[in-house]
C-alpha cells in the first residue's frame, strides 16, 4: 500500500473554534513558515501535509473551518470520519475558550461521526503572554475533563505548532479502529486534491510512547 501510494495512512485532521483564534495561521505555520497576510476563512478550506511518525510515512488532510456562526451548517459536514479534532482558542480572549465549551464542543459532540476520535485543546497566542487572560491551568482542567489533549502553542513563532499536529498524529496511530481507517484510505486514496493545496513533505518526527 505504501508504495503504491507513498503514504502508509491517511488521515483526516479538523481545526475548529473562534473565528479569529488563529486556526488559519496555525496550519500554515504547519505547513510553512509564511503567515502574514491570511484572509478569514470562508467556508471550508483544507491543506495536505506528509510527514513521519513513529517510522509511518502518513498524509494528513487538515480541514481549516470558518469560525463565523453563519458557516456554522457547512462546517458541520466536515465532521465526518475525521479522526482527528484540534479546538483552538485565544488565550488572550476569554469569549473564545468559553465558546469551546458552549459552542464547539457540543458541535463536535452533536456531529462526529467517529466515538474515537483523537481531541487535542489548543491555546493559541501565546507569544501575547502579557495580553493573556486564560491560564495554562484552566486549559489543563478542561482538557481533563473533556477528555482532550492539551498544548499550548503560537503559530507567530511556531513555538509547539509542529509538536501539535506530529503527537496527534502519534495519538491516532495508538487506536486500532483509527488507523483501520487510516490504512482504508490510504488504500483507496479516494480523497482528491485541490490544485495548490499540495504542502511540503517534512523531516522525521518521533515520539516516544
Amino acid at each position: 500500500m505504501g508504495s503504491q501510494s507513498g503514504y502508509d495512512y491517511s488521515f483526516k485532521i479538523l481545526l475548529i473554534g473562534d473565528s479569529g483564534v488563529g486556526k488559519s495561521s496555525l496550519l500554515v505555520s504547519f505547513i510553512s513558515s509564511h503567515i502574514d497576510g491570511l484572509s478569514p476563512t470562508i467556508g471550508v478550506d483544507f491543506k495536505i501535509k506528509h510527514l513521519i511518525v513513529g517510522g509511518k510515512k502518513l498524509k494528513l488532510t487538515i480541514w481549516d473551518t470558518a469560525g463565523q456562526e453563519k458557516f456554522r451548517t457547512l462546517t458541520s459536514s466536515y465532521f465526518r470520519n475525521a479522526q482527528g479534532i484540534i479546538l483552538v482558542y485565544d488565550v488572550t480572549q476569554r469569549e473564545t475558550f468559553t465558546n469551546i465549551v458552549e459552542v464547539w464542543v457540543k458541535e463536535l459532540e452533536l456531529y462526529s461521526t467517529n466515538q474515537d476520535c483523537i481531541k487535542v485543546l489548543v491555546g493559541n497566542k501565546v507569544d501575547k503572554e502579557s495580553e493573556r487572560v486564560i491560564t495554562e491551568e484552566e486549559g489543563i482542567a478542561f482538557a481533563q475533563d473533556y477528555g482532550c489533549y492539551f498544548l499550548e502553542c503560537s503559530a507567530k513563532t511556531r513555538a509547539n505548532v509542529e509538536k501539535c499536529f506530529a503527537e496527534l498524529a502519534h495519538k491516532i496511530l495508538q487506536v486500532p479502529s483509527l488507523l483501520e481507517e487510516g490504512s482504508a484510505l490510504g488504500k483507496k486514496n479516494t480523497l482528491k486534491q485541490k490544485q495548490g493545496h499540495l504542502g511540503p513533505a517534512s523531516g522525521c518526527c518521533s515520539f516516544a510512547g
